[in-house]
């Protein structure tokens, strides 16, 4: 048998997997909420029937950045990801 080549590996930017939209660059650094449980994320709203795009960890803290009643928000991570979660999974900061 010959010697096989590889290809040098090289790690992806995020905006690679994560839609350009759901990133905010600079990501936030001061938050209003706190994630209560493990929580999964959406990039989109109304597709919380398939899989979610990743989950929050509990205690991961956020900005609430829009919230028109109804179960779901809008948040962004301290990395500044973009997503919808389940408004049940906050707790305001300092309660």
């Amino acid at each position: 048998m010959g010697e096989v080549s590889r290809p040098k590996a090289a790690v992806l930017a995020p905006s690679a997997v994560i839609p350009p939209v759901n990133l905010i660059d600079p990501g936030p650094n001061q938050f209003t909420h706190e994630i209560t449980r493990p929580e999964p994320y959406y990039y989109a709203e109304g597709e919380e029937d398939r899989a979610p795009d990743g989950t929050f960890e509990s205690g991961t803290q956020v900005v609430l950045l829009n919230y028109e009643g109804g179960d779901h928000c809008h948040v962004a991570d301290g990395r500044g990801l973009y997503v919808v979660i389940d408004r049940a999974a906050l707790r305001p900061l300092g309660d």
